[in-house]
């Protein structure tokens, strides 16, 4: 590997070389790298994208199999090496365990969460007929569509954005759940038929938001990257992550979480922001889901993602979580220690 020597984002020869940002390939982490990328340029910081492939992009295996951190590890082995300066992933691909190597130095304004329906003939959920194939990589999703007691046929799927459209469009299924997100970073809303409320499904901890992530010893990176990061969206994911890492929940956790910064009165009528966190626990046969919910400031993020998961842990989230999936095969939902164990990633860790 060539190595350029650099001193802040100079090269040797004293001229200002472009910050180099990693990214996988995909259309989908193409463009989510580009938003940073544009938005260090705007700042007056050069900047250019790198691909890295990562072994998950070489598999066709479910996730559930192959690990999510194979689609994060790889960049972090190059952001280690020296290779590349900054790091973009989809937020809820990262590991629960904090890598003191490495800073998450901004957490960029965030998507839509929201899970979306992509069905045939424009139907939203409630029309699906029962028997319905709608495919879904996520045992969260899953699970939460046999809660609705549709009736539908839940089928196991794999590929990036376009494959899973085309497979609606060609009638292989009735309908797919991705995130919301992806859609609308490669433009490609009008293909939703439903945008599903937390109500109906509660997304993954993280969804729609980016990590962009730089080694911790860079401290110029760090300043320059901080200037990127939205204080709601920080606090939405810190909440979200904090509950994750409480439940001790691995990537085969049927667990939606949601935060939401809003504005709120205090006792003597001002307005004052409040961090308002919603959660679930779901068994993989749907039969059962654990709902609850806080309110706290944003400040408190974390210690209110954990209370709020030693909640559903009271109400028996633990034992919940251990169910089997339908094919009988044993799911380890829960496990220890929580730092060890990635986060779901349904939707945008596909190829």
């Amino acid at each position: 590997m060539t190595m350029v020597h650099r001193e802040g984002n100079a090269t040797a020869e004293g001229t200002r070389a472009p910050w180099r940002i990693g990214t996988r390939g995909s259309l989908l982490a193409l463009t989510q790298a580009g938003t940073v990328r544009d938005a260090l340029i705007a700042a007056g910081q050069p900047a250019e994208l790198v691909v890295i492939k990562t072994a998950g992009d070489l598999s066709s295996d479910p996730v559930q199999k192959i690990g999510v951190g194979v689609f994060t590890s790889a960049l972090r082995d190059e952001l280690a090496a020296g290779a590349i300066d900054i790091a973009v992933h989809s937020y809820k691909d990262l590991p629960t365990a904090q890598d003191p190597r490495f800073t998450i130095a901004a957490i960029p304004p965030r998507e839509d969460p929201r899970d979306a329906l992509v069905a045939r003939d424009g139907l939203v959920l409630g029309e699906l007929p029962a028997g319905a194939k709608v495919g879904t990589s996520a045992p969260r999703r899953a699970a939460q569509l046999r809660a609705l007691g549709l009736g539908l046929d839940i089928v196991p799927l794999r590929g990036n954005l376009d494959t899973r459209l085309r497979k609606v469009r060609e009638g292989e299924l009735d309908a797919v759940v991705v995130a919301r997100a992806g859609l609308a970073r490669i433009d490609r809303l009008d293909a939703v038929t439903e945008s599903l409320e937390p109500v109906q499904m509660l997304s993954a901890p993280a969804q729609g938001a980016l990590a962009v992530e730089c080694r911790s010893d860079h401290t110029a990176l760090v300043e320059i990257l901080s200037g990127l990061d939205d204080a709601a969206t920080r606090a939405s994911v810190v909440a979200e992550r904090s509950l994750l890492a409480e439940l001790e929940a691995g990537c085969t956790a049927p667990i939606g979480a949601l935060a939401e910064v809003v504005e709120s009165l205090d006792d003597e009528g001002r307005i004052v922001d409040e961090l308002s966190l919603r959660a679930c626990a779901a068994a993989v046969d749907g039969s059962d889901v654990l709902r609850a919910s806080v309110v706290g400031a944003p400040d408190d993020a974390a210690e209110l993602g954990r209370a709020l998961a030693r909640e559903l842990l009271d109400m028996g989230a633990r034992e919940l979580l251990a169910t089997e999936p339908d094919d009988g095969s044993p799911t380890r939902a829960v496990s220890s220690p929580a730092t060890d164990l990635p986060n779901p990633s349904p939707m945008e860790n596909s190829r």
